[in-house]
């Protein structure tokens, strides 16, 4: 697929290109006592309950506060790594919840449990891959995402996305992430086009549609899965879908507007 003005596309990964959301949620549930996935959960739930005599209940109220504090999660590296903050989650949670002393060792086992188990469950989807493939005939494609170094690029290689994109650029190995203007022409330095013959495609209105429009880029698609209404003070993306599987109908709807202008300023040129 050739366009007209249009020469990449800028893919985000998490809850774009992947459902990390769903893996999550998936992994805590491998990590509770009364999930579907007992095999999965045999090593946490036997360290709570076996080690430390902790009911189902607590277990359960553990791994609640654990995913509470995974989605307010806020991590500066400079302070400290990602895998001392996300140990500490555990750590809080099965005090909060029991009581009496800290317990590192216990927490760090949940924590890996849970961190093998979300990246056994990110999965590029085969149709999702056929897009990329198909899409790449005639576009240079990136993955732009924000995050940490390694936790980015362990889900990256979990997933197996490499193959599909001409450059991968993670925003935690440069001076400043999405939604900087300088992530998004360091992809185009990168992939050697403009800002205006690129598309950006993203979940995050803060961070992939502003970042976008920030960088001045030809066109931004959000995806918005369950299709709600952006609130009046978000920015406004210029195309909107409710799967990335809908991208090809929007770049050929971009392309017949251009073309569409092309004719129009040629008949008024011709006229002139």
């Amino acid at each position: 697929m050739g366009l007209h003005g249009v020469k990449a596309v800028f893919f985000d990964l998490d809850n774009t290109l992947i459902d990390t959301a769903a893996a999550g949620r998936r992994a805590i549930e491998e990590v509770m006592p009364l999930c579907p996935f007992r095999r999965g959960a045999a090593r946490v739930i036997s360290a709570l309950q076996a080690k430390h005599h902790y009911g189902e209940g607590e277990a359960r109220a553990v791994c609640d506060k654990v995913q509470a504090k995974l989605l307010k999660e806020c991590h500066d590296p400079a302070k400290m790594c990602i895998t001392d903050l996300r140990i500490s989650h555990w750590e809080e949670a099965i005090q909060e919840t029991i009581g009496g002393e800290a317990n590192r060792d216990l927490a760090a086992e949940c924590y890996y449990l849970w961190k093998t188990t979300r990246l056994q469950h990110l999965t590029l989807a085969e149709d999702t891959r056929a897009m990329l493939t198909e899409l790449r005939k005639g576009l240079r494609l990136l993955l732009l995402t924000n995050g940490d170094r390694q936790t980015q690029r362990e889900k990256i290689e979990a997933c197996a996305c490499q193959p599909y994109f001409d450059a991968i650029v993670v925003g935690g190995e440069q001076k400043e992430e999405k939604p900087a203007p300088s992530i998004f022409h360091y992809c185009c330095d990168l992939l050697g086009v403009q800002p205006a013959e690129c598309v950006m495609v993203g979940d995050s209105l803060d961070t992939d549609i502003q970042g976008g429009l920030n960088a001045g880029l030809k066109a931004t698609v959000w995806l918005n899965k369950a299709m709600t209404a952006p609130v009046d003070t978000s920015p406004v993306p210029h195309y909107i879908i409710s799967s990335v599987l809908d991208l090809p109908a929007v770049l050929q709807k971009m392309e017949h507007n251009i073309n569409a202008k092309l004719g129009t300023d040629h008949m008024a040129s011709s006229n002139e």
